[in-house]
């Protein structure tokens, strides 16, 4: 499984973007706000990633934030959400939009999305009700949070490697980060991370 990809910007186009990895090139579909933050072409950039894989499609999905991954999956879990419907959500409206959105049960918000009607906002906004303050991305007050650090982004990813749910590993990273401070490191992360999804 390929969790983050750190590169050269090789190429754009309206929903995609290639990223060279030592002489690679690796064709990642990313949102409108994704592909922004990547920069100019030729310039150093990263992205969290998360590979979809159907009977007939590979498709690689890059994401600038862990956040924005972890709603990428949390979306794709709702029936009648695809990859493509996910990206157009995450390409209207930022986490902490999403998470404000599906928090207060404001479908309205959901449907600004190209290709999502009403009736597919209120499923979404009612399925992912309950996990909306469980990830990183923006909070209950509806003001978005700062970028997850790349230690703690990592920490999640480790925590989901050995298991948990992401809005389980992402509260507990979220804990963990409280308690040590901005500072700490991934593996410190990890270590207090896992006492509290464990207990």
């Amino acid at each position: 499984m390929i969790a983050k990809l750190k590169g050269l910007l090789d190429e754009t186009g309206a929903d995609w973007a290639v990223i060279d990895v030592a002489g690679v090139g690796y064709l990642v579909h990313c949102s409108s706000k994704t592909l922004a933050a990547l920069g100019e072409v030729g310039e150093a950039c990263t992205v969290f990633t998360d590979l979809q894989v159907s009977e007939n499609d590979m498709r690689l999905l890059g994401f600038a934030e862990a956040a924005e991954r972890d709603w990428f999956r949390l979306l794709t879990q709702v029936q009648g959400v695809g990859s493509k419907v996910a990206l157009a959500i995450l390409s209207a409206l930022s986490t902490g939009e999403v998470q404000q959105a599906c928090a207060n049960g404001d479908a309205a918000m959901v449907a600004r999305a190209n290709g999502v009607g009403p009736k597919l906002a209120g499923r979404i906004v009612n399925e992912l009700k309950d996990k909306a303050g469980a990830l990183p991305g923006g909070g209950m007050t509806g003001t978005s949070a700062a970028p997850v650090s790349g230690a703690s982004a990592d920490a999640v990813s480790a925590l989901e490697n050995l298991g948990f749910k992401p809005a389980v590993a992402a509260r507990a990273v979220a804990a963990a980060q409280g308690e040590l401070g901005e500072g700490a490191n991934e593996g410190e992360l990890i270590r207090v991370a896992l006492k509290r999804a464990a207990g």
